[in-house]
């Protein structure tokens, strides 16, 4: 008796927890996001946040500085760079990323030797902001990669190892590439961490396919883990020696869907012909996911009140939860407390999304507004590309349609590895097109497997938790039938172990519940329920 009454406080005071939380006062936070939609250092304002003795609003201040791309605020977040609070050390320097004036390459090498891990994790997408940029010189440079190498190989946190593998990409073309190539194979190898060990092979596909050996990514098409072996298939296809098809052909039989794509679009490149730009036919020899039951059909629709089809603003925005990263696996997923999630109604089956509030407010708030208004419904899946991606959100159902705004870039550190969902962008004309900051709009695409180079560019607002089988079956002809708002996910303080300090996968929300916390709101999640860019985009690949 006494333990069920125990569990009933724990609980009773949890919902109250939350409640009260919700209700606190947020005018500092929503001026906070207006100045950054503004791309404002709002005449000393943010500075002033940033000094704040709340963490979570000094946190919060840093990454809006780094959004605003403003140089003057390069010195403003430098000056944090010692606070003793490491949620506020962390987004400072990742907003110094951000900015990427050059001027703080000594800042970012420091940091990575930070004794916290959301420190550590910020200052390694930084780095590979920096060099991307070309901001570090010919010293700095090899300082940093020899700093990079050593957490590669020696960091107790899997979170920041697998930053670490990710980050060396940029380093492909530079004098350390022989040994960071090295340093590569031998996490492949021997890091205890799978998804470390994932990560260091889409570094190698990208970067150093022709700086390894032959036979270790031969080895690698059989290694027991699909997205390992997706990662040798595309390196492969980076060597571009057309002998090596003998070594990819078994693949077409692989018993991954997702193998088998990649492997046919690698036989492509190796065959001199150009990559699938358009999923229209599964060919007849994919093993397709055969439907699955849908756990959470049962889920009610929550009612949404549509807004005016405008630009989201920061009055209308969700400002719960808020982030306030103090390790690295924070730095990579959900803040803790209540996520809205969505069920995306297909001709193929239904996908489940949970959105991203706190780090990406303004897209989370018009995705949700289009959805209510049905922008989104009857859309055509106009662009599937094989093992790459799948998008959508275009009434015009070619590629070229918007809401007739655009929104802006919200930047943030979550890493887009498989079933990532973030906003397309416009892109500016060959033969030298990047794309473009602040264009995005209505469009969104879903993540088929690890594109960790999209990170730089892309706002990433959610990730799928259920629906993966609808993914591998869905072609062109597909459509988005509705989108529904069901009972939010209240992430627990502490997620499990399970996430593994990486992105999105079927074990993320395993262990997660649903909590019976309402608020007043009208919104009773089920109380034990588990979780399982425009056209113009395709040289991305």
């Amino acid at each position: 008796m006494s333990r069920t009454l125990g569990l009933l406080r724990k609980a009773l005071f949890g919902g109250l927890a939350a409640c009260l939380l919700a209700a606190a006062p947020s005018g500092a936070f929503r001026r906070l996001l207006s100045f950054e939609q503004a791309r404002s250092l709002g005449d000393g304002t943010l500075a002033a946040d940033l000094a704040s003795p709340d963490e979570r609003l000094a946190a919060r201040a840093a990454l809006a500085i780094g959004r605003t791309k403003q140089p003057a605020g390069d010195a403003l977040l430098a000056g944090n760079l010692h606070d003793s609070r490491p949620a506020v050390r962390a987004l400072a320097v990742y907003g110094i990323g951000l900015i990427a004036s050059g001027r703080e390459a000594a800042a970012i090498s420091d940091a990575l030797l930070d004794p916290n891990g959301a420190v550590r994790a910020a200052a390694l997408d930084a780095a590979d902001r920096y060099q991307r940029a070309s901001r570090f010189g010919a010293a700095a440079e090899r300082h940093v990669a020899a700093r990079i190498v050593a957490l590669l190989r020696r960091d107790a946190d899997a979170a920041v190892r697998a930053r670490a593998a990710a980050a060396l990409e940029s380093w492909k073309s530079t004098a350390q590439a022989p040994e960071v190539a090295r340093n590569l194979v031998r996490t492949v190898d021997t890091d205890s961490s799978l998804h470390v060990r994932r990560f260091a092979m889409w570094s190698i596909f990208r970067g150093y396919a022709k700086a390894v050996p032959h036979r270790f990514l031969a080895r690698e098409l059989k290694n027991p883990d699909e997205v390992v072996r997706i990662e040798a298939v595309r390196a492969f296809g980076n060597r571009g020696d057309a002998a090596d098809i003998r070594l990819v052909r078994p693949l077409l039989n692989d018993p991954s869907w997702r193998v088998q794509e990649q492997a046919v679009e690698t036989t492509r490149i190796l065959q001199g012909k150009p990559l699938t730009q358009h999923w229209t036919r599964i060919p007849s020899f994919v093993h397709v996911p055969p439907p699955q039951p849908d756990p959470l059909r049962s889920l009610p629709v929550i009612p949404m009140k549509p807004g005016p089809r405008v630009r989201p603003t920061a009055a209308r925005a969700i400002l719960e939860p808020q982030i306030d990263p103090t390790s690295a696996a924070a730095m990579n997923g959900p803040a803790p407390g209540p996520n809205p999630r969505v069920r995306i109604v297909t001709t193929k089956g239904n996908i489940y999304v949970v959105l991203f509030p706190e780090w990406a407010p303004l897209t989370v708030e018009n995705f949700l507004n289009l959805a209510a208004r049905g922008y989104y419904s009857h859309n055509r899946w106009f662009r599937i590309v094989p093992d790459f991606v799948v998008q959508t959100g275009d009434r015009n159902d070619n590629g070229n349609g918007d809401a007739g705004y655009s929104i802006p870039s919200e930047e943030n550190p979550l890493m887009q590895g498989s079933y990532v969902i973030s906003m397309g962008l416009n892109y500016t004309n060959p033969p030298h097109a990047h794309a473009i900051r602040d264009s995005a709009g209505a469009q969104y695409y879903i993540t088929l497997s690890p594109q960790l180079h999209l990170d730089r560019d892309f706002t990433v607002f959610g990730e799928v938790t259920s629906g993966f089988d609808v993914l591998g079956r869905l072609i062109e002809s597909d459509r988005v039938i509705r989108i529904e708002r069901i009972p939010d996910v209240v992430i627990p303080s502490e997620p499990p172990s399970s996430r593994a300090h990486h992105g999105p996968s079927r074990a993320t929300y395993d262990r997660w519940r649903s909590l019976p916390v309402s608020c007043g709101l009208g919104i009773s999640p089920s109380a034990s329920e588990p979780l399982s860019s425009r056209a113009n985009e395709a040289h991305q690949r």
